[in-house]
């Protein structure tokens, strides 16, 4: 392997993303801590009145400091291949490009790198397929924090050039909130140019984050709360160090029987209308098993043994090559082979284990008529060969 392929094979394009949305967040925050430091060094870093410190937020620079601040946090969540934070990042860069063409109305460099970032987050859209509650939560709390924080210090900022005057944070926080979820009940308003301009941000921002981080943490919540009462039964959401089956022959039935007796937690993929006795309570995902979407939704990645049992070796065939594309470096692929000439044919596609029940029975029965002793050793290298292991 040449040093570019190690290269490309260790950089995901997870990271590539992650890193071109932390550099336009920090292109957005820019101009405003060059502004600060400036005002600072100006003043000797003492300010007779907090109006006066207030000036170092650089009022029409803010939106886009706390758009990038938010930009690099969800960098974070991006290299983990978060939804929440691909969805959220879209949002917030989109957000950029608004207020910077519509509102400050001097596009530069930026607005046409944050352009680039967007289209570059379109374009791998369906990579970011990792879905936490506990991430998505964590952002929204984050981003909603922010945005109160900035809205409140502008509103201040700003006091006198509202109507009737806001001269104290009770008041502030009841603006910001006011305008981030778009009520507008009317009895503070902003009569100036510059408060106008301010609200906007805060209105364009506040559509953004604000609705989406309520939308993303009840949103999931009540999705398993209908599924609940629908199915009679609690999805499992969270699928790790587990077994997945492939198919719903009565093997593979008798399988999932025996693992959940032993206390394993399973999964089975079902092709949609096929027929099963498997009970109510079992964690069951209806889908094309030959799926990689399908797999990933089962948490194939993560899980022990991928286990394809249908009924049709072609299938097989495919389900092998699907799980291998998403499958974990600790997960293990056993595949049944229903036809004994087949076995040659699916051994090319390389499964970790590989089983036939028809030698196994035939084999059984000939040592039986002829008094050979059947062990434990001689069972193993049948279903799995002589150089196939678990380890």
């Amino acid at each position: 392997m040449t040093l570019l392929e190690k290269v490309k094979s260790r950089l995901s394009f997870a990271y590539v993303v992650a890193l071109v949305v932390a550099i336009n967040g920090v292109g957005l925050m820019l101009p405003v801590v060059r502004h600060m430091l400036a005002l600072t060094v100006a003043n000797g870093g003492v300010f007779d009145a907090w109006k006066d410190a207030l000036n170092l937020l650089a009022l029409l620079e803010i939106p886009g400091f706390v758009v990038g601040f938010l930009l690099v946090l969800m960098s974070f969540g991006l290299a983990l291949k978060s939804r929440m934070s691909w969805f959220f990042s879209l949002l917030l860069l989109i957000s950029a490009v608004c207020i910077i063409f519509f509102i400050v109305k001097i596009p530069n460099s930026l607005a046409y790198y944050s352009l680039f970032s967007i289209a570059l987050l379109a374009f791998y859209w369906r990579g970011f397929d990792h879905h936490s509650l506990a991430t998505g939560s964590f952002f929204a709390i984050v981003s909603i924090a922010s945005l109160i924080v900035y809205s409140m210090l502008g509103t201040l900022y700003l006091g006198d050039q509202f109507t009737p005057p806001v001269n104290d944070l009770a008041s502030a926080f009841y603006f910001s909130i006011v305008v981030m979820s778009t009520v507008g009940f009317g009895d503070i308003v902003p009569h100036t140019t510059d408060a106008r301009f301010f609200t906007l941000t805060v209105i364009v921002l506040g559509i953004t984050i604000f609705a989406v981080s309520v939308a993303s943490i009840a949103g999931p919540l009540i999705s398993n709360s209908i599924q609940r009462i629908v199915k009679g039964r609690i999805t499992h959401m969270a699928r790790t160090n587990h077994y997945i089956l492939l198919g719903t022959s009565s093997l593979a039935q008798n399988v999932y029987k025996s693992l959940i007796d032993r206390g394993e937690h399973v999964t089975v993929i079902a092709a949609p209308g096929s027929q099963h006795d498997l009970p109510e309570t079992a964690d069951i995902i209806e889908g094309d098993p030959s799926s990689t979407s399908t797999l990933k939704q089962a948490g194939a990645s993560e899980a022990k043994y991928i286990l394809t049992l249908r009924d049709n070796d072609a299938d097989n065939v495919f389900t092998i090559l699907a799980a291998k594309e998403v499958a974990g470096d600790n997960t293990k692929i056993i595949a049944l082979v229903n036809e004994t000439q087949n076995v040659a044919k699916v051994q090319l596609v390389a499964p970790n284990m590989l089983l036939s029940l028809s030698l196994l029975a035939s084999e059984l029965l000939v040592r039986t008529l002829q008094g050979d002793r059947i062990d434990s050793e001689f069972i193993t290298e049948m279903f799995f060969g002589k150089r196939t292991s678990l380890e």
